[in-house]
């Protein structure tokens, strides 16, 4: 059984503390500061993380000094805010980082006590595959994956990424999610059992930035992407039907097909090209954002939808009604397309529902840091181990 840090139930606004896998409240986040987990060091795909008592910290390998991180990526909104703060981060600060590299990785090894994947971009996925995994294991650098994409087991999906989640799996020793749907497709599809980690905190809300009522975003990601114009119809369709309006968001530099140029130039609706750095204030003046998230995944911009008080619409085919409980999911067809009905309705229904407050930020603050004493927690474990193996 793995632990939850308080995620999308319980009560609204307030810390629900560490839960088991089920969902069950177990004792609150302070009694938990030192919550660790008991590992079964065997390398095989029957390993399992299980819930344990804390430990008493012993003065043996790199748990008395401060722990080296290499993460893959090398940073990154989540990243950052999961990594414990008294842990040395190794390596380079920016894009995926040189650990991908088998070469890089075989020489530098000794650097690093903890090497620690966050999978579901492309790059990783397309880099982290067999061989990679051989390395890690010829090294002895111990490889925690934080899997943030992964398919449910009646679901259609890409061999690539199976192939690559098979490798990164069977060699990790310690595997963290973010939900417990995701969970459970990790133990039914690669027999290992996920520490379930809430994702925390990754924006504030400006005090300044109202939100209007009524108006719709659309979260519109560049080319290749799911069907813009459909996306866009649809949810103009729905914005309309709700007695709202849609503003169509894109970060500069994003490529836009014409025909949906061609609707904001028709002033049917609103496109607004902002910086990347702008996303949490776009987010925060709108009543509902509409995210076209792929299948498997967990949303970074639900998080900060829920950080800064705005209403989400998400697909179905996600584990985003396991991370907040105020989603609105739409469908998709038996092509695996967005349904355009579906999408409709879902945006006009969340219209109808209340404009929702920011979250709390004390509650927020306590879950980051009880999400950094996990990590920390689970580092420690592996660290010394790696030492005492020497």
């Amino acid at each position: 059984m793995g632990f939850v840090t308080g995620s999308g139930g319980g009560t609204p606004g307030r810390p629900d503390g560490i839960a088991s896998k089920q969902g069950a409240v177990a004792e609150p986040v302070e009694r938990h500061r030192r919550a660790v987990a008991t590992l079964d060091r065997t390398r095989g795909r029957n390993h399992r993380v299980t819930c344990a008592q804390p430990s008493v910290p012993t003065s043996s390998g790199p748990a008395a000094d401060r722990i080296r991180v290499a993460t893959i990526p090398a940073s990154g909104l989540y990243v950052d805010a999961v990594l414990p703060v008294d842990v040395v981060r190794v390596g380079a600060t920016g894009g995926p980082g040189p650990w991908l590299d088998a070469t890089y990785l075989a020489e530098h090894a000794p650097e690093a006590d903890v090497l620690h994947l966050h999978t579901g971009s492309g790059p990783v996925t397309d880099a982290a595959v067999q061989c990679w995994s051989e390395t890690v294991r010829r090294s002895g650098i111990p490889l925690v994956v934080t899997v943030h994409r992964v398919r449910a087991a009646a679901s259609s999906r890409p061999a690539a990424e199976d192939a690559h989640l098979d490798a990164v799996l069977s060699t990790a020793e310690v595997v963290l999610t973010l939900t417990s749907g995701a969970a459970d497709a990790i133990g039914e599809r690669f027999g290992r059992t996920a520490i379930v980690v809430a994702h925390p905190s990754v924006a504030s809300p400006d005090p300044d930035l109202g939100a209007e009522r009524g108006l719709v975003g659309l979260r519109l990601r560049g080319v290749p992407s799911p069907d813009q114009e459909g996306l866009v119809r649809a949810a103009l369709s729905g914005a309309v039907s709700g007695g709202g309006r849609l503003r169509v968001l894109v970060e500069a530099g994003t490529d836009v097909v014409r025909s949906v140029r061609d609707l904001a130039a028709r002033e049917t609706c609103e496109l607004v090209v902002h910086r990347a750095d702008q996303r949490a204030a776009q987010f925060q003046q709108l009543h509902v954002a509409v995210l076209p998230e792929p299948c498997g995944s967990h949303s970074r911009d639900l998080e900060i939808c829920r950080d800064v008080g705005t209403r989400v619409v998400t697909p179905s085919c996600g584990w985003f009604a396991g991370q907040w409980g105020e989603v609105v999911s739409y469908g998709l067809d038996d092509r695996g397309t967005v349904d355009p009905v579906s999408l409709n309705a879902a945006v006009s229904a969340a219209l109808t529902r209340p404009m929702l407050r920011p979250a709390d930020r004390e509650w927020r603050e306590e879950q980051r840091a009880a999400v950094r004493r996990v990590h920390a927690e689970v580092y420690r474990q592996v660290a010394g181990d790696r030492a005492w193996a020497r």
